[in-house]
């Protein structure tokens, strides 16, 4: 039997650094542009590829059930990255690149939020996303690891996760997730 103790405490060890260099500023920042927008009424799309789609996924879950549930005004988020026909149906016809834009055309409005999660930064389809809610004056909150790639420069928010590893990254953007409805439910000394 092999002993993996070692590599066990490597990967915690990067996960603790990578940790401590999230700016809490920018969490902070978020945490109000997401707020405002449950306050406001506005609607808030999410969407991410491969593992960030089921955080995208899950945020929706938490944001919605978690912490809207005792709430008189709720959160309105929609994962793009669940609705399966919808995404096969545009990547058949149109283009996989395309499989959150032509969905945020149909409903997107001045004011709404786009969260994309890529831990790449990267992925064409998320920042074709981001490129059209900019255009129409929605807030764009983006997810990202690595250097960030294109999405951390037309994201007008973004919570960089400084790490070239994807495993960490995606640990993190979860973390963000949880982090954010733990304080946005008043969950504190649970």
């Amino acid at each position: 039997m092999r002993d993996y103790t070692e590599d066990i405490r490597t990967y915690i060890n990067a996960e603790k650094k990578a940790l401590d260099m999230l700016l809490a500023e920018k969490v902070s920042e978020v945490i109000n542009v997401m707020e405002n927008a449950r306050l406001s009424g506005k609607r808030i799309f999410i969407c991410g590829n491969g593992g960030s789609a089921s955080t995208a996924s899950h945020l929706e879950c938490d944001f919605n059930k978690g912490i809207s549930y005792e709430q008189e005004i709720k959160y309105d988020i929609e994962c793009l990255s669940d609705n399966v026909p919808m995404m096969m149906a545009i990547a058949n016809d149109i283009s996989y690149d395309d499989i959150f834009v032509v969905p945020l055309k149909n409903k997107m409005k001045s004011g709404d939020i786009l969260i994309g999660i890529s831990g790449s930064g990267n992925s064409e389809n998320v920042i074709r996303a981001f490129n059209y809610a900019n255009t129409i004056g929605a807030e764009t909150i983006a997810f990202t690891g690595y250097s960030g790639g294109k999405l951390k420069d037309i994201a007008k928010y973004n919570l960089h996760v400084n790490v070239n590893n994807m495993q960490i990254v995606e640990d993190i953007h979860l973390i963000l997730n949880h982090m954010m409805m733990y304080i946005l439910s008043g969950m504190k000394g649970c």
